[in-house]
């Protein structure tokens, strides 16, 4: 139970979305650009490594695949190789289009949107979240877009949300972030705000709510969900 005047009908709220995992599937076109990246570095990784980056700033997920194949470089260097890895990325998102969105998150956006005092915010680690939401047709759902270049401090440190929350006027304890990273749970935690976390149990555990998706429920389920909790 946290301390809340989220079940005050008067007060400003907001959802803040996580991008990766949550809205779309963008941790495939990850996976193979950092791939090709280690790949020309002479080492590889799986895609069960690749799990642990979900939700990591860009540069910490260089270090860490660079940590996996045992190899450090001049901060120089490793600035290249995330411009690098970055322009192989953008060479798949530029292709994506509506069908990646993930199932009933369009309509989740439309019934927050009808709600008089909700707003909605992304809070991502992605420093191409515009540039996604704008080729799948969503950016017009977002009052406020908190990407990687805003922030000083990535996940789990809870920056990126609050900014989000002081951006569109809204208490934290009035915010509902929906992530599909333990980092980000952990961010929106230490930010004083409701987690839902998508996808499993046994890895978002600590969250308030966590649903395997979105596609069998409705906002008002979540959020009636959220109150008993307060």
């Amino acid at each position: 139970m946290i301390d809340s005047n989220f079940n005050n009908k008067e007060m400003n709220k907001a959802c803040i979305f996580d991008l990766d995992g949550v809205i779309v599937d963008t941790a495939k076109y990850h996976f193979v650009a950092w791939r090709n990246l280690a790949n020309s570095l002479g080492f590889d990784f799986t895609e069960k490594d690749n799990e642990k980056l979900k939700g990591v700033s860009r540069i910490d997920s260089l270090n860490l695949i660079l940590e996996w194949g045992g190899m450090n470089f001049s901060d120089k260097i490793k600035t290249d190789l995330t411009v690098q890895k970055n322009e192989d990325y953008l060479t798949y998102i530029q292709k994506m289009n509506e069908s990646e969105i993930l199932p009933n998150v369009v309509e989740i956006l439309k019934q927050v949107k009808k709600k008089s005092n909700y707003k909605i915010g992304l809070g991502s680690a992605s420093k191409n979240a515009k540039l996604i939401l704008e080729q799948v047709g969503l950016i017009k759902y977002f009052d406020f877009i908190v990407d990687g270049s805003m922030v000083t401090n990535g996940k789990p440190h809870p920056e990126g949300f609050l900014l989000a929350a002081s951006e569109m006027d809204v208490l934290p304890e009035n915010c509902i972030v929906f992530e599909d990273a333990p980092k980000g749970v952990e961010a929106a935690l230490a930010a004083k705000m409701f987690a839902v976390g998508i996808g499993s149990e046994e890895d978002l555990g600590d969250a308030h709510l966590v649903m395997s998706d979105f596609s069998k429920t409705t906002f008002e389920e979540i959020e009636e969900k959220l109150l008993a909790v307060v």
